[in-house]
């Protein structure tokens, strides 16, 4: 019997049903492990003055505060609070290639979880939370706020909005990002980094947009792979088809020499970007869809906070 469509009011429910489903099992998540780590590496971007007190014995002279206390005759300190708020900006790749997985979830939905985990870390830290969905051009633009149901909202948007385009220019998001962002935010840029045409080309012209948003923003490149990216499995021809050109290639598996060569291109082309990002300033968080994303977070987490 053939398949009936699936109407609106069911694919409503389903959305909000898988939604609802990855609430659940990232909110557990953060609440075990990542909320406080996350507090610790995200817990402030400086100081912000507050107001003058009179100056007591063993405060720090370093603190005084010469202008009010030239003009009053007697010696004052600043005092400061800590800057506690964070905007974070979660910037994702939604071109075709995303669409892949070969071990359960795709690239995208896997993408979605790792952005369902920072966006719940930052509410419970009562942080502001932004959403950039992009392919070759800004699909979706949501500013940063708080709360719950806005957090729900991007997690929605990242699982089921349909771009309009199948291309992925990293260059479009991240001057956007620059251009819309007056103060310095966290930026999470979740990709699998599959570019488009010449690789040593595009990477080179990647470079100064990355060294540009560095300067601007802490910007942490976060690098979705599949197994099935780097490795060929041995099914005898196989035909490959590039998800965002459409471009067809005819692989006999069967042979070890094409599957090396295969790994090989992978690796080489893998080791091109880490280096680029590393040298760009850009922190790199490296996960793959056949593993579970946590304890990669929380490591990356434990390395920044040492880095501090």
């Amino acid at each position: 019997m053939p398949t009936q469509p699936t109407t609106q009011p069911e694919r409503a429910r389903e959305i909000l049903r898988k939604v609802r489903q990855l609430e659940v099992r990232t909110r557990h998540l953060v609440d075990q492990a990542l909320a406080g780590k996350y507090h610790s590496v995200f817990k402030g971007r400086g100081m912000d003055f507050d107001s003058v007190r009179p100056y007591a014995i063993g405060d720090d002279i370093r603190s005084i505060d010469w202008n009010v206390t030239a003009r009053t005759g007697h010696p004052f300190i600043k005092r400061f609070r800590e800057e506690r708020e964070l905007k974070i900006m979660l910037a994702i790749d939604i071109s075709n290639s995303g669409d892949f997985g070969s071990v359960g979830s795709s690239k995208r939905e896997y993408a979605a979880e790792i952005g369902a985990i920072i966006a719940f870390s930052a509410l419970k830290n009562n942080d502001k939370v932004g959403l950039v969905l992009f392919t070759d051009e800004v699909e979706l633009y949501i500013p940063a706020k708080k709360g719950r149901r806005h957090i729900l909202r991007l997690v929605r948007e990242i699982l089921f909005f349909e771009p309009r385009r199948k291309g992925t220019d990293f260059i479009v998001p991240l001057d956007f990002l620059n251009s819309v962002l007056h103060k310095r935010a966290v930026t999470f840029l979740i990709s699998d980094f599959c570019l488009v045409g010449d690789f040593p080309t595009a990477l080179e012209q990647l470079k100064p947009k990355l060294r540009a948003s560095k300067r601007r923003q802490d910007l942490i490149a976060v690098w979705v792979n599949d197994p099935r990216d780097s490795e060929l499995p041995n099914v005898g021809l196989l035909t490959l088809e590039d998800a965002e050109t459409g471009e067809q290639v005819e692989v006999n598996t069967s042979d070890p020499k094409v599957r090396e060569t295969f790994q090989q291109h992978a690796a080489d082309r893998r080791e091109e970007l880490h280096q680029t990002l590393v040298r760009t300033g850009t922190d790199v968080m490296e996960l793959s869809t056949a593993k579970e994303c946590m304890p990669t977070l929380m490591e990356f987490f434990r390395r920044r906070d040492r880095k501090k």
